[in-house]
């Protein structure tokens, strides 16, 4: 019977034991369903017990609020992965194999949380860790969560900052690993954004011994560059500063900046590693105070040190807040997930498995997967809302490293810049300038900031290359001591270049030139061979009349262009202008005549039919009245016309007409007289594309890039000649291009300036152009650079823009008038320059539109008026129905030609027969006519012609009569 009892107690047992394991290890005392959760830290560091102690105390606190409205619990087992790869990895497989974990926190390193989340993956449980390498993507890895921001979330600030400061290199100093080479890409690509180049990346080694880091240390003081950003764990960056601090590094001049990581846990360090970092600048995530974080503070601070007793000082910081909120993330999501049962399914052959793969898979893990990712809540660190896997960061603080810890001198936010203020929302109208921030502290306790280069220190002079040319020595000449051999560098460009350098830099840049010349003291190249020597490294600057161009831009900076920039042709002055025996044709071109000729013909036209039928003067003879027509419209060019108009039609068209010469006439007399009287002095040639359609001879300077020039424009090179004086120019141009001269010489403007400043040639030459447009002269340089616009510097070169505004300041200053008086004297009074101009265009149908548009508008309304008129008047004939169309057209074109008597003629007439003739008593008296009545018109089939029907005594002696007395007056 007892072993009975016995049995069932033990089939009871089981039964229950199953019962737990298909309820989720539900809790016998409280009725919760247990969740284990793993927790994976390197415990033998400062970090991992922070960490550890925050998420324990985020459980706490979340069960302590909802203790009646949970129905879980997560239990945590909690490994050391004591800083090893392996470690962590084999504490992963542990986890899931001996407690069948549904979700890791941790682990912190980007290293280690490489290898776990293959594992989560594989098993389907989310890893939720604080490692900020960019090259971990939860992208990729959907059971990776980062619990904390990208690493490339930083750049942005960081770049703000060395944008701000006007630093155009920095050196990227970073760990040799994965955490260290991850964010590298990130930030050459932010500083590339703001013209900024990453100039040296020197990879450290976590290893590394203190002589290498000595030797790396030296090796970076040798470069210009004197903006260092460091990306480093604290481990490795202690050793690293304190080195920095040893060989000097760590004063006037330098600038330090450090990544998030390291500002994060300053804290940790040393208090000699402190003091080797002072004026150093940081940034990291920032957090936003609240009346929960200072309560947790307290709380973790008498926690902490309870369980560590061992460590005497330290602060909590954002990663032990990440941590928190994570765990706080991860309890919300276990109990939104309804989790009924969180065990692995596990393979049905385990034979032949691995460890890993006889674990199985978590099925809960889709599930609380998503359920983490919708967790939102306002968090100790801000807010946590993962976007794509990882929270977001869009604000971080600037610090300062003073005294025995950290200022804060500003913050960054994504939306609004930099900012003095410390707290949100920031002032909108705050930039990414140097002054949005508070006053910073740099290396060496200075508040100068400094330029971010320097020339090393025991290094040599800048090494100056300048131009050997002969000819031309206002610009540039180049000349030997004839004791000490040593270079004497004059001209135009050197005193710019001097003045800039020795008189207006803040700071002194020691420099010595080198001709580019042979052995034997002959040029040694031409200019481009000269810039080119620059990306060779034989030269630091190039200083000399070199032109700025699109082909050296891309192996040397220049700095702004002092010199106009443009280039022109120098050709000989002709004098014709009042030697053409056809200049009266000139100032009108040969659209405008004709025009004109036209309208005088037409207008005649016009004028003769309005007045043919009217006035006698208008008829006669087909001779005599095509003479008319032509007699009276060109009579009016001189207002010789003495015929009288009687229709208002045709005074009305002569009026418009005449209005119309007078303007013509004006302006033909003003050009002509500007042409006979001004004393014009034209350019043998206007345009460098009639020199090749003419295949002319053209020179240019020798040594220049104007035969590639000419080249380009498909000249014949042949056709080229190259002088190297002043003098050469005046013969060339002098003999001309057929007497083994040449037509025309292309140069730089400030040469063409220059030679025709001179008394001796500005007589007989003259400027055509610009003709084509350069940059300028500029300084030039490579590994050290200078740049004015006469000088020319490496790629990249941090002396360009200090250079370029020192231009600036010359030439604003008026110092560089002073220069060109100086070397080019008061400009020569030529007034032949004066009248070298291009004869201005003869005038064109284009100037006068309007004025023909008005007279043509005159004169074709008057033809239609009057053409309407005769028509109306002939209406009888043109609506006969017995008479063909032809009859019509010969009746109306003989009517047209009859004289019609106007009332004023008549008027006048009658008159004058009252007061002379007296009409006998027993003449007969003839009824009145109106003029409709004085021939009825009768077409007959016979001739085609017509007849009158009188019904009173002949019309002709009526005419017979009046012309009588028009005799007798």
């Amino acid at each position: 019977m007892q072993k009975q009892w016995l049995l069932l107690l033990l089939v009871m047992s089981c039964c229950y034991y199953n019962i737990v394991q298909l309820l989720g290890a539900q809790n016998a005392s409280t009725g919760l369903i247990e969740v284990d959760v793993g927790i994976i830290l390197d415990l033998n560091n400062i970090v991992g017990k922070m960490s550890r102690t925050c998420i324990y105390m985020a459980l706490d606190d979340f069960y302590a609020l909802h203790d009646q409205n949970h129905t879980t619990r997560i239990v945590l087992h909690a490994i050391d992965s004591k800083s090893d790869v392996v470690e962590a990895a084999s504490a992963a497989i542990d986890l899931l194999k001996n407690f069948q974990v549904q979700a890791i926190l941790g682990p912190q390193k980007s290293t280690q949380a490489d290898f776990m989340i293959d594992i989560g993956k594989k098993t389907q449980v989310p890893i939720i860790s604080q490692a900020t390498s960019p090259t971990l993507s939860p992208s990729d890895n959907p059971y990776f969560i980062r619990g904390g921001q990208n690493g490339s979330s930083q750049v942005e600030p960081l770049a703000a900052m060395v944008k701000a400061f006007g630093w155009r290199e920095v050196v990227l100093i970073y760990e040799d690993t994965n955490f260290g080479r991850g964010i590298g890409p990130y930030l050459t690509d932010s500083f590339l954004g703001i013209g900024t180049q990453v100039r040296s990346r020197i990879a450290m080694s976590v290893s590394a011994t203190d002589d290498h880091i000595l030797r790396e240390l030296n090796k970076l003081k040798t470069l210009q560059t004197r903006v260092f950003v460091v990306h480093m764990l604290p481990s490795l960056a202690s050793r690293f500063f304190l080195k920095v601090k040893e060989v000097g590094m760590m004063s006037k001049g330098y600038v330090w900046i450090i990544t998030d990581v390291l500002t994060i846990l300053l804290d940790s360090l040393d208090a000699k590693v402190i003091n080797s970092m002072q004026g150093v600048l940081g940034v990291k995530p920032y957090v936003p105070n609240s009346n929960e974080l200072q309560n947790f503070t307290q709380r973790w601070r008498k926690r902490f040190r309870r369980e560590n007793p061992d460590i005497d000082r330290f602060e909590l910081n954002v990663l032990g807040l990440w941590a928190y909120d994570s765990a706080t993330a991860l309890a919300m999501a276990v109990e939104r997930s309804g989790v009924g049962r969180p065990k692995f399914k596990k393979p049905l052959s385990t034979n032949n498995s691995t460890d890993l793969a006889a674990i199985g898979y978590s099925e809960m893990g889709p599930g609380l997967l998503q359920a983490i990712k919708k967790t939102k809540f306002r968090g100790l660190s801000g807010e946590f809302h993962l976007v794509d896997g990882q929270l977001q960061q869009s604000t971080f603080q600037i610090v300062n490293v003073i005294g025995k810890g950290e200022t804060e001198i500003g913050s960054w936010a994504r939306e609004y810049g930099m900012s003095k203020n410390k707290r949100l929302p920031f002032n909108k109208n705050d930039t990414n300038d140097k002054q949005d921030l508070e006053a910073i502290i740099w290396p060496g306790r200075l508040h100068v900031v400094p330029k971010g280069w320097e020339i090393p220190t025991g290094e040599r002079k800048l090494r100056v290359g300048v131009p050997v040319k002969s000819g031309i020595d206002e610009f540039i000449k180049v000349e030997r001591h004839p004791q000490t051999n040593a270079v004497i560098a004059t001209g135009f460009c050197i005193a710019v270049f001097k003045e800039v350098m020795d008189h207006t830099l803040p700071f002194a840049v020691p420099y010595e030139f080198f001709p580019f010349e042979t052995p034997d003291g002959e040029p040694a190249g031409d200019y481009n061979d000269l810039v080119y020597q620059i990306y060779l490294g034989k030269y630091d600057a190039v200083v000399g009349d070199v032109t700025i161009l699109a082909n050296r831009s891309n192996f040397v900076d220049f700095t702004l262009p002092f010199t106009e920039s443009s280039i022109a042709m120098i050709v000989r002055i002709k004098d014709d202008g009042r030697k053409n025996a056809w200049i009266f044709m000139k100032p009108l071109k040969m659209n405008l005549w004709l025009t004109i000729v036209v309208f005088f013909v037409f207008t005649g036209f016009v004028v003769w039919v309005l007045e043919h039928r009217v006035n006698k003067e208008f008829r006669g003879p087909p001779s005599k009245q095509v003479g008319i027509i032509f007699w009276f419209s060109f009579s009016t060019l001189v207002f010789a016309h003495k015929e009288k108009l009687i229709s208002n039609l045709s005074r009305f068209v002569v009026i418009v007409w005449v209005f119309v010469v007078m303007v013509l006439t004006s302006s033909y007399t003003a050009s002509l007289t500007s042409m006979l009287t001004v004393h014009k002095l034209q350019p043998s040639v206007t345009d460098i594309r009639d020199l090749r359609k003419n295949g002319e001879y053209v020179g240019y300077h020798n040594g220049t890039f104007l035969k590639g020039l000419l080249k380009r424009e498909e000249f014949n090179l042949p056709k080229s000649r190259n002088y190297s004086t002043f003098e050469q120019y005046d013969d060339a141009l002098s003999r001309g291009s057929k007497n083994g001269g040449v037509a025309a010489i292309i140069h730089e403007l400030p040469y063409v300036r220059l030679f025709l400043s001179n008394p001796k040639y500005c007589t007989k030459y003259t400027m055509v152009g610009p003709i084509y447009m350069t940059a300028g002269f500029g300084f030039v340089s490579l590994s050290l650079s200078l740049s004015l616009p006469l000088c020319a510097f490496p790629k990249g070169s941090p002396l360009v823009p200090d250079v370029s505004r020192a231009i600036l300041n010359v030439t604003e200053g008026g110092k560089l008038t002073e220069i060109q008086r100086q070397w080019f004297g008061n400009e020569a009074k030529c007034a032949e320059q004066d009248g070298a101009k291009i004869t201005s265009d003869s005038l064109d149908l284009e100037s006068f539109k309007g004025l023909f548009l008005v007279a043509a508008t005159s004169l074709i309304s008057a033809l239609i008026i009057s053409l309407s008129t005769f028509l109306y008047d002939n209406r009888v004939i043109l609506a006969s129905d017995e008479s063909s169309i032809w009859q019509k057209l010969i009746a109306m074109a003989k009517n047209f030609d009859e004289e019609e008597v106007n009332s004023y003629d008549a008027s006048k007439k009658t008159n004058r027969a009252n007061e002379v003739m007296v009409v006998p008593a027993d003449c007969p008296q003839r009824p009145t006519r109106n003029n409709s009545q004085l021939a009825e018109w009768n077409f007959t089939d016979d001739d085609q012609g017509f007849s009158t029907t009188e019904n009173s005594a002949p019309i002709h002696e009526t005419i017979e009569i009046v012309e009588t007395i028009e005799a007798k007056d």
